[in-house]
C-alpha cells in the first residue's frame, strides 16, 4: 500500500484527498480547529486514513507510521493565522539611517476615511535599528557629488554612489543590544539594495555571526524596486518563517520517519516547494493558491477559450482567483450592515459550539443544506450533525429585531418579515457584497465579468453558484466533482516550482537584448540545478520567462511572458506588452520608452499526480436524472418549493437535472435554482446553465434587504468608475496618487453615492452638478453632452481639480434621469508656477486655466480645439504660462469621460434590471436613510448640550496662520433633528490663496457629519438635508469671484474640519493642512502632499504619520523618487513627541528632508510647519 495525501488546511475545514495505488480516490474533511480532540488537523486526517486502511488502531498523539505513505502535499494557513493573529516571531528591523518609521508611515493613506480612531495594521517588528549606510543613484546626483566619490556598478549594470559604507562596529554593538532583548529574528532593509545588495549581505553576515536564529534580507526575498512593499515583505518573512519552521518541526514529529516520504508545501505563487524551503513570505496564501491551480487545470477549456472567474467560498471567507472578500460571515450585525468571520471555532450557530449566526445558518434555515447529508463532525465529541433548530431560533431572534426596527422607521411600509425572508435577505446581501469586489477587480483589468465562466468551489460555493452568477450576469457555471476540496485537488495537480528574479532597470531596446537574455540564462542555470537535486530530469522541467515592463515616467508595471530561445526573441515582448497595456489601461504611449524593471523566470518540475477518469455514460432513457428524494427549499418569489435531491456520486455522464434541485456529495451541496439546468460531463463534473427568471413584484416601497442591495449597487457604480479612471489616466496624480473621486447624482444634482476617494471632493461635487443644471437649464442638456468645470463659481474647490459631468438619459425621457461625475487633480493647468499650486497668487487668473461651464463634448463631438485654446489662455496673464503639458491634460480628460461612460452603462443596466421607478425610489430611500441617521445624531448631541449648558447651541473657532479666524455657531433644533451652521464672525477674504470656495465648506460639513454619525451609512445628499449653512459674503469662506483659492482647498479645508469637530467637542485637531509640495524645472515636475498627525479622541490616541480628514492621497516610494528625480530623501520619519502629552495623545507629525541635486523651483503650501 502506497498512499498520497493532498491537504488544504483552511479556516474552517481541513480538506484531504487520498490517492490510492489502485487509482481510487478518497476524500474527507476534518475541522481545522478542534482543540478538545486533536492539536493538528492534517496529522489527524492522515491518522484516520491510515487507521482505516491498515485496520489497526492508531491512538491520537502517537507518531504515525510512514511505511505506507508515498507523498504528502499541503497548503496551510499557519502563516496566515500567525499574521492575522499577530502571533509570529519577535523581530528586529535593520533599516537605512533616517528611515526608521518608513514602514509605519507606509503610503500615508488611511483605509477608512470616516473613522476618528484610525486603525492601520501595526508594523511587525518589535524594535528598529537605524544603520549608518547610504547609496545614491549616480544619474540623479552627478551635480551633487564631488571628486573622489566612490562609484560602483550594480548587479543590473547601473552606477551608484556609495556615499557611506556600512558602519560595521556600530551595527554589531546595536545587534548585541537587540539580542539582549530576546529578539532572535532580524529583517534587513536598505535603500536601493535591490540593485546594490552588498551592504545588506554584510549586515546579514554580522547578525548570523552573533547567533541570530533567522536573518531575512530584502533583496533576496523581493528583488524589486519600491522599498516600502519590499520592507513589508521582508518583515513578514522574518516574522513568519520561524513559526513555519516551528510548525514543520512539530509536523515531522507527528511521524516516525519522513525521510522516504516526499513532502511538499504549496506556496502563494501556486507552486510546490520542498519542506525545507517553505518560507513565511511565500506562505501567506498557501491554501488559496491551491484553488487557483485547481481552477486553472479543471475549469478552463481549450475548446471554447472562455475566461474563468474562480469563486472559492469556504466556511469563513470567499476568494476569487487571487483576491479575498467577505464570505460566509456573521450576518447578525443588522444595524451597521457589517460582517465578520465566525471561523471554525466557535463557527456558525449550527456547529454546536455557541457560535455566531452566519450565512451557513441562513442556508440551513432555507433548506439548502440538509443535515443528514452533511458530515457529522460537530459538538463536543465531533460526532453530531448540524443543529438546524438552533439556527432557526437564532434567525427568529434577529427577525424579531428587524421587524421592531421596521415598525419604528417612518419610511417603511411596516411589513412584517418571516424568518425565511430574513434568511434569504441575508443571502442576497452577502451575494451582492461578494460580487461587488469581483466586478471592481475584473473591470480594473479591462475585463467584463459577464463574459466569463464562473467556476465555483469551496464547501459553500455550490450553494451560491446560481445566485452569484445571476448577480454578475454570467450564464455558465462549472463546478468540479471535487469542488468542495478543490484547493486540495489543486495542490495534488500542482508542480514543484522555483521562481527567481533579478532587477534590470534598463530601456527595452535591441541594444540591451543580449544583456537581458544573459540575465535570463543565469537565473535558469541556478533554478534548473535546484530542481535536478530534487530528482527532476530536464524533460520534466519547463521554464517560463517574464519581464516587468512599464512606460518611462509611470509607476504601473505589467508582467509580460513569452517563450524565448535566443536574444532576438525578446522582440516579441513588445507586442505582448502593448496588447496587455491597451486592454488594461485603454491606450498605449507611442512616444515613450518602455522600461524593464526586472526579469523573472519560473521553472516547473512536472509532478501532477492524477488524471481524471471517465464515468459511465447515461442510457438514452436516463438522460433526465431521477431524484433520490424530495425536500422543501425556499426560493425567492416561489417561497417553499418541492425540490428534488440528487447524489453526485450516482450521476451518469450526459444526465440533465432541471431546477429546482439539490445536487449533493459527501462534502457540499449545489443549489440549482428554478429555471437553471445541470448537465453532467464525461468526467462527472457539473455544468450549470443559469436560467433567465426575472424578478417579480419589486415595489417602490422601502425594503431593508433591497436597501442594502441597492446601496451596494450604487456604490459599485462609483467604484467601477474609479477603476476605469485610474487605469485609463496617464498622470501620476490620478493613476498612482489616486487624487480623484467618482460619484452618482440624482436628476436634481443631489449626491446619491460616491466611492470613498478624496473627502474634499465629495460634498462639493454636487454643488458643481447643481450649478450646471441651473446654469444651462435641465431642458437644454442633451444626450451626448459632457461638461467641464473647475471655477469656484461653479462649485469648484480649486482650479487643478477638473470636474467632468455627464447626463444619463433613458428611453422615453426627454431630460436626464441621473448625472454621473468625477473630479481629478491635473498635474499642471498653467499659471505662475509648474504644478499650478502657486503660494504667491493674488488673483485666480494666476492659478491656471478656469472653466465655469465648458461643453467638453457637444452631442458626441469632443471639442479639442476649443479646449486647447482654453488651456493655453493662462499664458496671456503677466508672469504666467499656459498649461505646460497639454497632452497629459487631454489624456486625463478623455479618461474622465471614459469613466463617466462606464457609469452610464452601469446605471442604464440597473434601470433595465429593476425599472426607473424602482431605481429612483431606492435612490430616495438611501438618501432618507442618511438623513435619518444625521437627524438622530443631531437630536442626541442637542439633548446632551442642552443638559450641560441649558441651550442646544454649540460654538467654536480656530485661526489660520495669518490670524484669520474661522468661527462657527451651530444651533440645533432637537425636535426636528435639524441644525443651522452659521459662520458669522469668520475673517475676511484673504490676499493670499487661502480663500475657500463655498463648495469646500459644503464638503467639509458633509464629511464631518458623516464622521459624527459613526455608522456605516452611505455618504449622500441626505446628510445635508437637515442642515442650513450660512456663510457671510466676502469672508475667507465665501470669497469674491476673482480671489485666488488654491490654498483654500488644501489648507483652509483642513482647518474647517478642526473647527467643526472642536465645535462638537468630539476629537482634537489634526495636523491642520495637507502640506502641498511642488518642485520642478523645464525637464521635470513633481507634486506630493505630506502626512502628519491625527487628533486624539476620548479613549484613543491619534495616529501618527497619516493623512487626515479632507485628503487621503498616496506618497511616492523613496526609491521611485530618487530614481526619477534629482533629489535625495535624507529623512522620512515621525517627529516624536510632536503630538502632545495629554491623557490621549495626538498623532506625531513627520520630518521629511529633501536635498535637491540641482537647481529647481519649489513651491510649498503649508501651515503650522517648520521649514
Amino acid at each position: 500500500m502506497s498512499l498520497g495525501f493532498a491537504i488544504d488546511r483552511g479556516g474552517t475545514f481541513t480538506d484531504v484527498i487520498v490517492f490510492k495505488p489502485n487509482s481510487e480516490v478518497e476524500v474527507l474533511k476534518v475541522l481545522s480547529v478542534d482543540p478538545s480532540n486533536y492539536s493538528d488537523a492534517p496529522t489527524e486526517a492522515i491518522r484516520q486514513v491510515l487507521e482505516r486502511e491498515s485496520g489497526k488502531k492508531i491512538p491520537r498523539g502517537v507518531p504515525l507510521p510512514t511505511d505506507s505513505i508515498s507523498w504528502i502535499r499541503m497548503g496551510t494557513t499557519v502563516a496566515t493565522n500567525a499574521l492575522l493573529e499577530r502571533k509570529g516571531e519577535r523581530i528586529g528591523l535593520l533599516i537605512t539611517k533616517g528611515f526608521k518609521d518608513l514602514l509605519f508611515i507606509g503610503n500615508q493613506s488611511r483605509p477608512k476615511i470616516f473613522e476618528f480612531n484610525i486603525q492601520i495594521p501595526e508594523v511587525l517588528y518589535d524594535d528598529v535599528i537605524e544603520v549608518d549606510e547610504r547609496v545614491l543613484i549616480l544619474d540623479q546626483t552627478k551635480e551633487l557629488i564631488g571628486e573622489g566619490a566612490e562609484i560602483e556598478t550594480t548587479i543590473n549594470g547601473l552606477q551608484i554612489v556609495v556615499e557611506k559604507r556600512l558602519e560595521e562596529a556600530e551595527l554589531e554593538e546595536n545587534l548585541k543590544k537587540l539580542k539582549e532583548k530576546g529578539i532572535r529574528s532580524v529583517a534587513v532593509l536598505f535603500l536601493h539594495s535591490f540593485i546594490y545588495p552588498t551592504h545588506e549581505k554584510r549586515a546579514g553576515d554580522i547578525a548570523k555571526a552573533l547567533g541570530f536564529d533567522y536573518v531575512s534580507l530584502s533583496h533576496q526575498v523581493m528583488p524589486m524596486i519600491k522599498v516600502v512593499p519590499r520592507g513589508f515583505t521582508v518583515c513578514a518573512d522574518a516574522y513568519l518563517t520561524p513559526k513555519i519552521m516551528e510548525y514543520l518541526d512539530g509536523f515531522q514529529a507527528g511521524f516516525t520517519d519522513l525521510s522516504n516520504v516526499r513532502v511538499n508545501f504549496m506556496q502563494s505563487d501556486g507552486g510546490l516547494c520542498e519542506m525545507k524551503s517553505f518560507r513565511g513570505s511565500r506562505a501567506i496564501l498557501s491554501g488559496p493558491a491551491g484553488g487557483v491551480v485547481g481552477i486553472a487545470t479543471t475549469a478552463y477549456k481549450e475548446t471554447d477559450k472562455k475566461s474563468v472567474i474562480g469563486f472559492d467560498m469556504g466556511g469563513t471567507s470567499t476568494d476569487w482567483t487571487s483576491g479575498t472578500c467577505h464570505g460566509n460571515d456573521n450576518c447578525g450585525d443588522y444595524d451597521s450592515g457589517t460582517t465578520k468571520s465566525a471561523s471554525a471555532h466557535p463557527g456558525p450557530v449550527c456547529y454546536r459550539k455557541n457560535g455566531y449566526l452566519t450565512v451557513t445558518d441562513a442556508n440551513l434555515v432555507l433548506g439548502r443544506i440538509l443535515p443528514e447529508y452533511f458530515p457529522k463532525i460537530f459538538g463536543p465529541n465531533a460526532d453530531e450533525p448540524l443543529d438546524k433548530e438552533a439556527s432557526y431560533k437564532a434567525m427568529e431572534e434577529i427577525t424579531q429585531t428587524i421587524n421592531e426596527f421596521m415598525e419604528n422607521d417612518p419610511n417603511s411600509i411596516n411589513q412584517k418579515f418571516t424568518v425565511e425572508e430574513v434568511a434569504l435577505g441575508f443571502l442576497a446581501v452577502a451575494n451582492e457584497e461578494m460580487c461587488r469586489p469581483i466586478r471592481t477587480l475584473t473591470q480594473s483589468r479591462g475585463f467584463n465579468p459577464s463574459e466569463h465562466v464562473l467556476a465555483c468551489f469551496g464547501g459553500a460555493g455550490g450553494q451560491h453558484a446560481c445566485a452569484v452568477a445571476k448577480v454578475l450576469g454570467i450564464s455558465q457555471v462549472r463546478i468540479h466533482k471535487y469542488a468542495s476540496l478543490l484547493s486540495a485537488y489543486g495542490i495534488a495537480l500542482a508542480d514543484v516550482v522555483d521562481e527567481s528574479q533579478t532587477p534590470a532597470q534598463v530601456v527595452y531596446e535591441e541594444a540591451n537584448y543580449v544583456k537581458i537574455y544573459s540575465q535570463f540564462m543565469d537565473l535558469c542555470a541556478t533554478s534548473l540545478a535546484g530542481l535536478k537535486t530534487q530528482g527532476f530530469s530536464e524533460n520534466q522541467i519547463e521554464t517560463k520567462y517574464f519581464m516587468h515592463m512599464r512606460y518611462e515616467k509611470t509607476d504601473t508595471a505589467i508582467m509580460i511572458s513569452y517563450d524565448i530561445e535566443k536574444p532576438e526573441d525578446l522582440i516579441y515582448f513588445n507586442e505582448e506588452f502593448r496588447k496587455s497595456y491597451r486592454r488594461e489601461f485603454g491606450f498605449v504611449l507611442e512616444d515613450r520608452n518602455i522600461i524593464i524593471d526586472d526579469v523573472r523566470i519560473r521553472t516547473r518540475g512536472k509532478s501532477g499526480c492524477h488524471v481524471e477518469k471517465l464515468i459511465d455514460k447515461a442510457p438514452v432513457d436516463q438522460k433526465v436524472a431521477r431524484a433520490k428524494s424530495q425536500t422543501l427549499v425556499y426560493f425567492e418569489n416561489a417561497k417553499f418549493v418541492e425540490t428534488g435531491v440528487y447524489l453526485l456520486e450516482e450521476m451518469l455522464a450526459g444526465q440533465i437535472i432541471n431546477g429546482p434541485a439539490l445536487l449533493i456529495d459527501k462534502n457540499s451541496t449545489i443549489v440549482i435554482e428554478p429555471s437553471s439546468t445541470v448537465t453532467i460531463t464525461p468526467h462527472g463534473n457539473v455544468e450549470l446553465q443559469i436560467g433567465n427568471d426575472v424578478e417579480k413584484d419589486l415595489t417602490t416601497e422601502v425594503d431593508p434587504i433591497r436597501l442594502a442591495i441597492f446601496s451596494n449597487r450604487f456604490m459599485s457604480i462609483a467604484e467601477q468608475m474609479g477603476r476605469i479612471l485610474q487605469r485609463t489616466a496617464i498622470s501620476t496624480n490620478i493613476k498612482e496618487r489616486l487624487d480623484f473621486s467618482c460619484a452618482l447624482f440624482a436628476p436634481d444634482g443631489g449626491l446619491i453615492a460616491n466611492a470613498p476617494h478624496i473627502p474634499v471632493h465629495l460634498g462639493g461635487m454636487q454643488y458643481t452638478v447643481k450649478f450646471q443644471i441651473d446654469h444651462r437649464g435641465i431642458e437644454n442638456i442633451k444626450e451626448g453632452d459632457v461638461y467641464l468645470a473647475n471655477h469656484p463659481l461653479a462649485g469648484g474647490c480649486h482650479l487643478p481639480d477638473f470636474t467632468v459631468i455627464t447626463p444619463v438619459f433613458f428611453k422615453g425621457h426627454a431630460t436626464p434621469v441621473f448625472f454621473i461625475a468625477n473630479r481629478g487633480h491635473h498635474a499642471d493647468i498653467g499659471g505662475l508656477v509648474p504644478g499650478s499650486m502657486p503660494p504667491n497668487a493674488h488673483h485666480i487668473d494666476q492659478e491656471g486655466a478656469s472653466f465655469i461651464s465648458f461643453k467638453l463634448v457637444d452631442e458626441g463631438v469632443f471639442q479639442e480645439e476649443k479646449l486647447i485654446e482654453a488651456l493655453k489662455a493662462p499664458g496671456k496673464v503677466p508672469g504666467c504660462s499656459g498649461a505646460r503639458n497639454i497632452g497629459d491634460n487631454l489624456a486625463d480628460l478623455n479618461a474622465q469621460i471614459a469613466a463617466n461612460r462606464k457609469g452610464i452603462q452601469l446605471v442604464t443596466s440597473l434601470i433595465e434590471e429593476y425599472s426607473l421607478d424602482v431605481v429612483h425610489a431606492y435612490m430616495q430611500h438611501i438618501q432618507n436613510t442618511a438623513e435619518l441617521c444625521v437627524r438622530e445624531m443631531l437630536k442626541r448631541v442637542g439633548r446632551q448640550v442642552l443638559a450641560k449648558t441649558g441651550k442646544s447651541q454649540l460654538s467654536g473657532e480656530d485661526y489660520m496662520d495669518d490670524g484669520t479666524v474661522i468661527h462657527l455657531t451651530v444651533d440645533i433644533d432637537i425636535e426636528e433633528g435639524a441644525a443651522v451652521f452659521d459662520f458669522e464672525g469668520t475673517g475676511p477674504e484673504s490676499y493670499s490663496s487661502c480663500n475657500a470656495p463655498r463648495a469646500v465648506t459644503m464638503s467639509a460639513i458633509t464629511y464631518c457629519l458623516r464622521c459624527l454619525v459613526e455608522k456605516d451609512i452611505p455618504l449622500n445628499n441626505g446628510c445635508l438635508a437637515p442642515i442650513k449653512i450660512l456663510i457671510p459674503e466676502g469672508t475667507i469662506l465665501s470669497p469674491s469671484a476673482t480671489a485666488p483659492v488654491v490654498a483654500g482647498n488644501v489648507l483652509t479645508s483642513q482647518r474647517l474640519c478642526d473647527v467643526i469637530f472642536k465645535t462638537f467637542d468630539i476629537v482634537a485637531a489634526s495636523q491642520g493642512c495637507m502640506n502641498n509640495l511642488v518642485f520642478g524645472d523645464d525637464t521635470c515636475g513633481y507634486y506630493e502632499t505630506i502626512a502628519g498627525g491625527a487628533g486624539a479622541g476620548n479613549g484613543f490616541d491619534g495616529r501618527s504619520g497619516v493623512h487626515t480628514h479632507m485628503t487621503n492621497t498616496r506618497i511616492t516610494d523613496p526609491e521611485i523618487l530618487e530614481n526619477r528625480f534629482p533629489v535625495v530623501l535624507r529623512e522620512w520619519k515621525l517627529r516624536e513627541g510632536s503630538g502632545g502629552n495629554g491623557k490621549w495623545k495626538g498623532g506625531d507629525g513627520v520630518v521629511r528632508q529633501l536635498e535637491f541635486t540641482r537647481r529647481l523651483t519649489m513651491s510649498l503650501l503649508t501651515e503650522r510647519r517648520w521649514v
